[in-house]
């Protein structure tokens, strides 16, 4: 059995990569933004496919199929709850007074 990093194979997180990086060394928020929704999908393709692949009989694994699908749950989750405190945070700033 191997086990991982926690963060390892985390689908949110943008990889570390030494094109166009801004001043806190990250690329830019469209950039992390889409690579984010890209891993998102990903993820959800993946489960999608492995599920089709068990109902076919291609896969006998049963615990691959539903650790995927518990991946791209918890990641759409987390999606879902970053989105809404960028909302909140929207928001919030529309309300200060200047």
């Amino acid at each position: 059995m191997e086990i991982s990093l926690i963060g390892q194979n985390f689908p949110l997180l943008p990889e570390k990569s030494g094109d166009n990086q801004g001043a806190g060394g990250e690329g830019s928020f469209s950039e992390v933004l889409s690579s984010a929704l890209k891993r998102l999908n990903d993820t959800q393709v993946k489960a999608d496919n492995l599920s089709l692949e068990l109902l076919t009989g291609e896969v006998q694994d049963i615990h691959q199929v539903t650790i995927a699908m518990q991946e791209a749950k918890l990641s759409m989750q987390l999606a879902v709850e970053v989105r809404n405190k960028v909302i909140e945070a929207y928001q919030e700033i529309s309300r200060m007074q200047v």
